[in-house]
């Protein structure tokens, strides 16, 4: 079993969820992570925050979660727009669960760096 060395003083070494321990996610990936949040009916919201800051419970929401949507390529548009609009921050996608009202997955999409 390997030891991660995460530091609370060192913000690129910090651990957020399962995927975090694996290498970044392609495109490709990422579409299957949004078609599976999809296929469960789930309602996908995306979330952004300073690497600083990602240890807290507050990401700043980007705009109102999707409600409804469907479209992949649109869910796929609104990451990389949240992405460009702050480059420099963690972004992370959601699937909120109507029925457990509850975050069905989460995971940290791009990794922004401190400045």
């Amino acid at each position: 079993m390997q030891d991660y060395q995460s530091s609370l003083a060192d913000p690129s070494s910090r651990k957020f969820e399962t995927f975090s321990y694996l290498e970044p996610m392609s495109q490709e990936e990422i579409r299957k992570q949004i078609e599976y949040i999809v296929s469960k009916g789930w309602n996908p919201g995306i979330e952004h925050t300073e690497p600083e800051n990602a240890g807290g419970h507050y990401w700043y929401m980007w705009k109102l979660p999707m409600f409804g949507e469907t479209d992949v390529d649109a869910i796929l548009e609104e990451v990389e727009a949240c992405h460009k609009a702050h480059p420099n921050n963690h972004v992370r996608l959601l699937g909120f669960d109507n029925y457990a009202q509850s975050a069905g997955a989460a995971m940290v999409i791009y990794h922004g760096q401190p400045v």
